[in-house]
Formats: structure tokens, sequence, C-alpha cells
């Protein structure tokens, strides 16, 4: 039985890089975003989302001061006043998901 030739070393493995994978591209922005930048462009994206967060944030403050006042009709509420912010901010989500994808398809 014949001994395999030699064996060259790979080169190591490098974790700081990304796996080169044929035909895959990490990242699809050429330039790399910071947190602000970030934001700004999904806000543009969709406008809507970021009201709804506000409007959600606005509404359970809202409830908790009253809460803690004692002002339990007031709390309860702001309470429901906040469910209906949340379901508009994951409608207005869905929404943008399903528009983007549709631009994306013509």
């Amino acid at each position: 039985m014949a001994s395999p030739g030699p064996v060259t070393p790979k080169a190591p493995f490098e974790p700081s890089q990304p796996p080169v994978i044929e035909g895959f591209s990490p990242s699809v922005y050429s330039n790399t975003e910071n947190f602000k930048e970030k934001f700004l462009r999904k806000t543009r994206e969709n406008p809507v989302v970021p009201i709804g967060c506000l409007g959600t944030a606005a509404a359970l403050t809202y409830g908790l001061y009253c809460f803690h006042r004692g002002h339990s009709q007031r709390s309860q509420l702001m309470m429901r006043t906040r469910i209906a912010a949340q379901g508009f901010t994951v409608t207005a989500i869905l929404l943008g998901l399903a528009a983007s994808a549709m631009k994306s398809r013509s």
C-alpha cells in the first residue's frame, strides 16, 4: 500500500474574518453603518413604526403613573390604549415588510 504524499497545511482559521462562501456576501451594504445611520435609514423606510413605539411607551408610562397615583380607571384605560398601540405597531411592521417584499419583486 502506498503512503499518501506530503500534506500541505491549510491556512489557520481566522475568527475575526467571516468565512468565504462562494456566491454569498455577508453584508448587503458595501459600507458599514453605525447605529444612528441604521436607525435613520430604517425610520425612512417605515416611518410609522417609531410613531407606534412612542405611542406604546407614552401609554405605558402614563398608565403606570396613574396606577401609582391611585387612578385605577385611568390606569386601566391607558393599559388598553397601550395594547392598541402595540397592535398598531405590529401591523405597521408587517405592512412595511409586505411593502418591501413587493418592492423587491418589481
